[in-house]
């Protein structure tokens, strides 16, 4: 089974193209999807995440401006945060894949929006990175609800640049030209990747640890 790590900076269209391989009968792990049910009221995040920053969780439901506020410009605290929420995540993952090898899936998508950033790209088989120009990404971002210039700037240093991502990617994927476009490049990607043998799954434990520490330890 081959594993693909999806990725891409704010506004790159990443969305928009986990939807279209999905459309494509492949499977999608959807990281951001699994924070929000874990963070969900019940959910298996809300718990510690109120443990550790009082006053966040109001009702059974997680105050997710309130929690941003917390931990927005605080290393320590993001940090904090990611040792709850990832762990958790990670599991996810894992059971997703497991159920996608027992159905004999020959290719598999994780769509993760911070691959390069936690050292993802190297727990699976290829990579793939969704690009548009820098005045297009603005644009898309800008017009969402909320979003200021401070704060955007402020996500893009929490990033790997663009530049970079495209030059660690195995595949990079164009979304500045158009759905078609887009659509095309993915499908000749699917078949590329299809014809690949993967070898990231089962995961190694040892790398799995190993991984994660060089990642904390980057991010400090």
């Amino acid at each position: 089974m081959v594993i693909v790590g999806l990725t891409g900076s704010i506004g790159m269209g990443k969305s928009t193209a986990a939807k279209m391989l999905r459309q494509m009968g492949v499977p999608v792990y959807d990281a951001d999807a699994a924070v929000h049910a874990l963070q969900a009221p019940g959910g298996a995040a809300l718990a510690p995440i109120e443990a550790a920053f009082p006053g966040v969780v109001k009702d059974g439901v997680l105050d997710r401006q309130a929690l941003g506020a917390r931990v927005f410009g605080n290393k320590p605290a993001l940090r904090r945060l990611e040792s709850i929420v990832h762990p958790l995540v990670a599991r996810r993952q894992r059971a997703f894949l497991r159920r996608a090898a027992q159905r004999g899936e020959k290719l598999v998508v994780l769509d993760i929006p911070l691959l390069f950033e936690g050292l993802g790209e190297r727990r699976v088989d290829a990579t793939l990175v969704v690009s548009a120009p820098a005045f297009l990404q603005r644009a898309r971002v800008m017009a969402r609800p909320g979003m200021t210039a401070e704060r955007l700037s402020g996500i893009l240093r929490q990033q790997v640049p663009d530049a970079v991502k495209r030059r660690k990617a195995d595949i990079v994927i164009p979304t500045g030209l158009g759905l078609a476009p887009t659509r095309n490049a993915l499908a000749k990607a699917v078949a590329e990747l299809k014809a690949r043998r993967g070898r990231a799954w089962p995961a190694n434990p040892w790398r799995e640890k190993f991984t994660a520490r060089l990642a904390q330890a980057r991010r400090r």
